[in-house]
């Protein structure tokens, strides 16, 4: 295995653990990764048992296919958010959701996700996707660029960095993922625990991938995916991700309930969450990573 297909799964016992595998049931596996999950469910299935796995990353699911020779597995290259169209109307016993972006993807310099490598400016999760962060950043309007800085990176000097990004592609347009960190250090020369540039490259990374309107997407109908009584674990790496799993789960809660009954809502929830865990000081020891790694389980209960 080489370095760039090294990855220490988050959560990896207690998702699993969190699913509550029946051995003849059917899972499924929305963001395989590297496979640290598929593999463990796999582990707690049966002959009769089934686990459908799901990557928009080809070079995750062609590892899927090189490194998993299992009749109960099956892997298709497509995002989470055409799950229902993948199903086809079969209804899962458990569906895990490992958002963000994995150890492999942020290593590998080619794929340019992080400012820790220079190399190309693309962090396309779908290698088949048209446009790359460069493309965007090159062509986007300043208030475009603010925009999108800020309201997926929370960066707060958003409007500074886009235009210094504008000011700067008028005499060299960006390819590579030094020429934005660079740029954006000069905007922020002064920092401590986080480099300057952290933000805003969330902020693409986000943006170029859908990533949360894809899980808005998904969430607002995954409780029909699920047979009565299935676990959904969704594991999140930041508040913006959280908050959407969070908010999703309390919808499917909030039942619009005569006003002459009172009852509990909660009697209603179609889908309810158990329970949450935060990543353990051990943990983020192992990985670094996993600091902000949240994850939520939650079961149809109707």
């Amino acid at each position: 295995m080489s370095n760039s297909d090294q990855h220490i799964t988050v959560f990896r016992t207690e998702a699993v653990a969190a699913l509550e595998v029946k051995p003849d049931g059917f899972y499924v596996d929305c963001t395989f990764g590297r496979g640290g999950h598929s593999k463990l469910i796999l582990a707690e299935l049966g002959a009769e048992g089934q686990l459908l796995a799901m990557d928009k990353d080809r070079d995750a699911v062609n590892f899927a296919k090189d490194n998993i020779k299992d009749a109960r597995f099956r892997i298709v290259h497509e995002s989470f958010v055409n799950l229902p169209q993948v199903l086809d109307r079969q209804k899962a016993d458990g569906i895990l959701l490992d958002l963000g972006v994995s150890s492999p993807q942020l290593d590998d310099p080619g794929r340019g996700f992080s400012f820790m490598h220079d190399g190309p400016l693309d962090m396309r999760m779908n290698q088949d996707l048209n446009a790359t962060a460069a493309d965007w950043i090159n062509t986007a309007t300043e208030f475009d660029l603010a925009d999108v800085i800020y309201k997926y990176g929370e960066e707060r000097q958003s409007r500074k960095i886009a235009r210094a990004i504008v000011r700067t592609r008028k005499d060299k347009l960006f390819t590579t993922t030094n020429e934005l960190a660079t740029c954006i250090k000069k905007i922020k020369p002064k920092y401590s625990r986080k480099h300057p540039a952290t933000k805003t490259f969330q902020a693409l990374r986000i943006f170029i991938n859908k990533e949360l309107s894809e899980l808005k997407d998904l969430l607002s109908n995954i409780t029909d995916l699920l047979q009565i009584g299935a676990r959904l674990v969704v594991i999140s790496f930041h508040s913006l991700e959280d908050r959407i799993v969070k908010q999703a789960l309390r919808a499917e809660c909030a039942q619009q309930l005569p006003k002459e009954i009172p009852l509990q809502p909660r009697i209603f929830c179609r889908l309810s969450e158990i329970f949450k865990l935060k990543a353990s000081a051990a943990m983020v020891r192992q990985n670094p990573r996993a600091r902000s790694a949240i994850m939520r389980v939650a079961r149809r209960q109707n």
